[in-house]
């Protein structure tokens, strides 16, 4: 069984820090995960950055379905694979 990456996308830095360290709170996370800003096309304006929570989950033990929830409450949402 290979390691899965899930990827979160949130709206701004900030939030994706809260997100980050709620994910081990929430869902057991151990390693830290891996903040990445995600400018938008064409685009050169750091207010229209997404921002990317990027979590490693050796075993695929974290529920795809419950990450999406997740990042929902901060007006976010888990990339599809």
């Amino acid at each position: 069984m290979s390691d899965v990456r899930h990827v979160l996308v949130l709206p701004d830095r900030d939030t994706a820090q809260e997100v980050a360290s709620e994910l081990s709170d929430r869902f057991g996370v151990t390693e830290e995960p891996q903040l990445v800003r995600d400018a938008l096309a064409g685009e050169d304006d750091a207010e229209d950055a997404q921002w990317l929570v990027v979590v490693e989950d050796p075993g695929r033990r974290l529920d795809a379905a419950a990450l999406d929830v997740f990042a929902a409450e901060y007006e976010g949402w888990l990339e599809a694979p």
